[in-house]
């Protein structure tokens, strides 16, 4: 997932590890912790490194080199960073290795969460790559007719073959304005696979289940087989089994996200009615202008931006007085939220050795951020 080479190791990474575990002794020493979002993966470049990272602040956890990736060997040096590190993992983002599956189900008893990276490789190479090989020979078709189209002007018999080249000139055209909008549409449902990944419907900003995720999840592959058939691809029928069955846990990541809001909410001491405002309005304001701040695909980070102006325009219509851009530490204390430790701040915030009781555990805080490492890495 993040090969790093063992020549980079002294120079790069070892640096950032290091500054990382002076830290940790301090963090130690002061009995702190937290809960993290991991993301674990076997790399092989000089030798086979496992490497173990946590997704919100980037940093490695644990990169070593090792002559197998069981799952023994797994436990074994991940338990021993966790140990030293007083960490706890909330979920663990893999490949669908049996190894790192049961790393997660098994052995740190957490959510495992398939990479959404793996998945849309498989659709990429599946179709992605056809339909760039249509495309790339249409070109060639047309840029065939439109020079036997060019050679035969001023020639004796120009008048009587012109109109057949001309005709065929066209039929190259329509077939390169075919394939490039094969190609957009593709790219579009590929789009759709990520933006219904996140715990809001990216149309009106409402709050996702699970169960809903899953089903939009299944329309949105449902849409590409459809495509599929029409184009006439080369079916890739295993390949679409294998995302197939990955769909439900990719979706399981949404309760697990509102479970963290609840525990967030109950920590604040919220009253029922600011609980649905939370989750109604102010966490799909918060979540967005994350999701703007660190999507990079131009195309989903305009559709999130507009996601964000709706929540904006429905919280601060413009016959409403100048408001922030962001809801700061003081409105949630009018809801009985101290400053600094409201329910948004601790949505996007996930960063130094902070150590909350585990029922008032922010896991919505981390998984908005990993959420951008899962997902846009698609991109």
């Amino acid at each position: 997932m993040f090969p790093l080479g063992l020549a980079q190791y002294d120079a790069g990474v070892g640096g950032r590890v290091a500054g990382a575990a002076a830290g940790e002794q301090d963090g130690g020493a002061a009995g702190e912790g937290r809960e993290i979002i991991g993301a674990v993966d076997d790399t092989f470049l000089e030798r086979m490194l496992l490497v173990f990272m946590d997704l919100a602040t980037g940093y490695l956890r644990l990169e070593e080199v090792a002559e197998d990736r069981t799952y023994t060997t797994w436990k074994a040096l991940v338990d021993e960073r966790l140990k030293v590190l007083g960490t706890e993992v909330l979920s663990l983002v893999s490949a669908r290795a049996k190894a790192l599956i049961q790393l997660a189900a098994q052995g740190l008893e957490c959510l495992s969460m398939p990479a959404f990276f793996h998945v849309v490789h498989a659709l990429i190479k599946s179709y992605a790559l056809a339909l760039g090989r249509h495309l790339r020979h249409a070109h060639q078709e047309l840029k065939t007719a439109t020079e036997t189209l060019a050679r035969l002007q001023g020639r004796p018999q120009a008048a009587q073959d012109a109109p057949e080249a001309k005709a065929l000139v066209a039929v190259r055209q329509a077939e390169v304005t075919r394939w490039e909008e094969a190609h957009h549409t593709y790219r579009r449902h590929l789009e759709t696979l990520s933006l219904t990944l996140h715990p809001f419907r990216i149309a009106d900003s409402a709050p996702q289940t699970s169960a809903q995720v899953e089903s939009h999840l299944q329309e949105a592959v449902e849409a590409i087989d459809v495509f599929v058939q029409y184009h006439q691809l080369p079916p890739h029928h295993a390949t679409m089994i294998k995302v197939r069955k990955q769909l439900p846990a990719l979706a399981a990541l949404g309760d697990f996200w509102w479970e963290g809001v609840r525990r967030d909410v109950a920590h604040a001491a919220i009253s029922p009615m600011g609980g649905r405002w939370a989750a109604e309005s102010l966490l799909p304001l918060v979540y967005w202008e994350h999701q703007v701040a660190h999507t990079r695909c131009a195309r989903r980070k305009a559709k999130i931006r507009q996601a964000l102006e709706a929540i904006q325009g429905r919280l601060w219509p413009s016959c409403a007085p100048p408001m922030p851009a962001a809801p700061g530490p003081q409105i949630m204390a009018h809801m009985g939220d101290p400053p600094g430790e409201n329910l948004s701040a601790r949505l996007v915030s996930g960063g130094g050795p902070q150590r909350c009781p585990r029922a008032a555990a922010s896991q919505s805080a981390r998984l908005a951020k990993a959420q951008v490492q899962g997902v846009d890495g698609a991109a």
